[in-house]
């Protein structure tokens, strides 16, 4: 038997990681929701690398790259979920970014389908400029 065979067949555990995936993730509609009517609420990070960040991010997200989220975290309020988005499901850097946030006791979900399935639902989109964004150094 293949080792993915064994893990398949143990329901116990894909029980708790599906309920886990639901759990600790966020749909766009959702988001957009939360957005609309409480963006108070919540913290938003886009962690892609910052040319896709300027390009377009969701509506009052921050910018921290997924490798300098430990130590920029101090910006989010530790008191608010931080939804943690990049480009696609096919990225694992906001899984790694709301991981590394958990560990230090923030609140985090990721965002499913990231900043693609965002644009795929035509929801806002936000674009900055090198103006608008401090330098690399300074984060």
């Amino acid at each position: 038997m293949f080792e993915h065979e064994k893990i398949t067949k143990d329901v116990s555990r894909a029980k708790k990681f599906f309920e886990d995936i639901i759990s600790f993730t966020i749909g766009p509609y959702t988001l957009d929701e939360i957005i609309e009517k409480r963006v108070n609420t919540i913290n938003i990070v886009d962690v892609r690398d910052y040319d896709n960040y300027t390009d377009g991010h969701i509506p009052y997200a921050s910018h921290i790259p997924h490798d300098r989220i430990e130590e920029n975290a101090e910006i989010l309020d530790k008191s608010k979920v931080t939804v943690v988005y990049t480009y696609s499901d096919s990225c694992p850097r906001a899984y790694y970014a709301a991981l590394k946030l958990a560990e230090h006791h923030y609140p985090s979900v990721v965002l499913r389908g990231g900043f693609r399935m965002w644009k795929k639902f035509d929801f806002d989109i936000t674009k900055s400029s090198a103006d608008d964004y401090p330098p690399s150094d300074e984060i």
